[in-house]
């Protein structure tokens, strides 16, 4: 089992879940705009490192 395969998954769904979380808050007009605007780019930063490992990370048997 690849540790960095694992951890690439495991930022990936972090990644979707602080953009989900952004969006949703985004589309209620939550009055907090300064920590939407933080988790939206955090999310961002997760998901793309996290789909940046598990692409270049080749699988060893």
């Amino acid at each position: 089992m690849n540790v960095k395969r694992t951890f690439g998954t495991i930022l990936t769904i972090l990644g979707i879940i602080g953009l989900i979380y952004a969006g949703y808050g985004f589309t209620k007009h939550s009055v907090d705009t300064r920590g939407l605007i933080v988790a939206g780019i955090i999310g961002i930063i997760f998901f793309f490192s996290g789909i940046g490992l598990v692409r270049n990370t080749k699988d060893e048997a």
